[in-house]
């Protein structure tokens, strides 16, 4: 079937489009559009892919499910729209990097400009119901966000993956760890991110291995 994701994306993924469990999980996710408020809206149910090419991925983000909240989600994980406040995760993110690099925290939440240098950020989930969370999981996105780490995995080198949690680490179980760099801690909620998350210099140690790799390292 016809997908409107970027192309780069399109050529890797083309055949999991045709798969059983992709039409199902098409059909599902349009009748939650039709019949219920679903985020992030339609056209930006793929906006991970749109704002960061296959060929430019240089990091990789997994996070679970979208934003539920109004106007919150806009297919990026961790990321909201401008003039959105920040979520408490986003915050301690941004409180990070902060602890990390000494930049100040922004007042945007939205990390469209993390994508467009080559970080893609992926929800293992792409769409949720309003105010629900969980509601739209193993519905098949798992099964195609799998595909996506895969195909990375498989078809990159040199790819650093940051891994925040179990969900997320427990979804990262698949990549080759001699290809890449697998960077784990805990989850940056507030129910978390004093069990590791803070301290962990993922932001630092991502662009060390970048530039070692010869890449163009991420401004945070």
């Amino acid at each position: 079937m016809n997908v409107k994701i970027a192309d780069s994306w399109k050529n890797k993924l083309s055949q999991e489009f045709d798969k059983p469990y992709f039409l199902e999980l098409v059909e599902f996710v349009k009748k939650e559009y039709q019949q219920h408020t679903v985020y992030p809206p339609g056209k930006e149910i793929f906006n991970a892919f749109d704002h960061c090419s296959f060929e430019d991925t240089r990091v990789v983000i997994i996070g679970q499910d979208p934003y539920h909240g109004l106007g919150q989600a806009n297919g990026l994980c961790f990321s909201v729209r401008d003039g959105i406040r920040k979520p408490p995760s986003l915050v301690n993110i941004f409180k990070e990097i902060n602890a990390e690099t000494g930049k100040p925290i922004p007042d945007s939440g939205n990390l469209e400009r993390w994508a467009e240098q080559g970080v893609l950020l992926l929800n293992a989930t792409l769409t949720v119901r309003a105010n629900t969370a969980g509601s739209h999981q193993n519905k098949g996105w798992e099964e195609f966000t799998d595909a996506v780490i895969k195909t990375v995995s498989e078809e990159k080198d040199g790819v650093v993956f940051l891994l925040w949690g179990s969900y997320a680490q427990n979804k990262g179980s698949i990549i080759d760890e001699n290809k890449h760099c697998v960077l784990k801690s805990a989850h940056p909620s507030p129910f978390a991110a004093h069990r590791g998350f803070f301290g962990n210099e993922h932001f630092n140690k991502t662009n060390e291995y970048l530039q070692a790799k010869g890449k163009r390292v991420i401004n945070w």
